[in-house]
């Protein structure tokens, strides 16, 4: 079972020392239209399974909350889970990455990330690491009892691997959405269908690429389990030495996913008074899609879009104005 899990093959289209926007894809889901309503995911604690993270990158410094390691680098120390890849740091900052009128800014800028390395910086890593720490993740208690609310995994591999599949199970059953990109083997056929695991069970929040135009990017995995889509394809955001790279695959959709989840989850909870169900916040999440126009084996439930709720309800109250003069 060993090494046959991998980061999800991505693309680095530049890396450069300083930048100060926020990225396209957090603009086009529409993130910055639930800031104020979610105080920007604060108190939404989100864990990172992936290579690791710059913990003194300015942007990320803030977001941390802990960190651990399960692999074998730094000799196996488990207290070191600095980023020795980049793909970890530029999924937590597409998360996460803090509004501070520098760098980039994340789709959830107050969340916390609990970084959990479980792959090397080559990119692979053992199922047993990637088991221990889904299991770390839903056993994790912070400094003030907090708990983790949402997984994020950009990763996968082509077996089905039972232990997994049964600790995604118990995270959800914990009330952890589990978020994962769909997939990079896509052929541009939305009617044959690739299966990367976790990917492609049914538990996990199973998240395909699009381009900023919206339009299907031709590798993402299609298959009948695919929840929705977001932006996958040059996408900004952190990278190590406190740098920024633009980098494309569905590694890069599924933390807008995870970010907006952190967000919703504090709308919601404050619109219901009370603590939401895994399931309820999925709904929400579905909530706020808009179909494409492709199969729902390529984008599922449509694109995210965070102000789309909103809109309806500005729309409804235009049309029954207009009813009652």
């Amino acid at each position: 079972m060993k090494n046959q899990v991998k980061l999800l093959p991505f693309t680095i289209q530049s890396v450069v020392d300083q930048t100060n926007e926020t990225p396209k894809g957090i603009q086009i889901v529409q993130a910055p239209s639930l800031w104020e309503d979610s105080n920007q995911g604060e108190g939404i604690v989100i864990a990172v399974i992936d290579t690791g993270v710059d913990t003194s990158h300015s942007d990320l410094k803030d977001r941390i909350i802990a960190g651990r390691n399960f692999t074998t680098d730094y000799n196996g120390d488990s207290e070191i889970f600095e980023d020795n890849n980049g793909h970890g740091t530029h999924v937590s900052g597409t998360i996460a990455a803090s509004l501070n009128n520098e760098g980039v800014v994340g789709v959830a800028p107050r969340a916390k990330i609990l970084s959990l390395k479980a792959l090397t910086g080559e990119g692979a890593g053992n199922y047993e690491w990637i088991i221990d720490a889904i299991s770390f993740a839903v056993d994790w208690r912070g400094p003030n009892n907090e708990r983790v609310r949402v997984i994020s995994m950009s990763l996968g591999g082509p077996k089905d691997v039972p232990e997994m599949h049964k600790a995604i199970k118990d995270a959800v059953n914990q009330n952890i959405s589990v978020v994962v990109a769909a997939g990079n083997e896509g052929d541009s056929r939305e009617d044959t269908f690739e299966y990367a695991y976790p990917g492609a069970y049914n538990e996990v929040i199973s998240v395909g690429a699009v381009n900023m135009d919206l339009e299907l990017a031709p590798f993402s995995n299609t298959h009948t389990e695919i929840d929705l889509v977001a932006p996958g394809v040059d996408v900004v955001s952190t990278f190590p030495d406190n740098k920024f790279a633009e980098l494309t695959g569905t590694s890069m959709a599924a933390p807008h996913v995870a970010g907006a989840i952190a967000l919703l989850i504090n709308v919601s909870e404050k619109e219901f008074e009370r603590t939401l169900s895994e399931a309820e916040i999925y709904a929400q999440l579905i909530r706020r899609t808009v179909p494409l126009g492709n199969r729902k084996s390529a984008e599922g439930n449509g694109f995210l879009q965070l102000d789309i709720v909103e809109k309806l309800n500005d729309l409804i109250q235009t049309s029954s104005m207009n009813v009652t003069h």
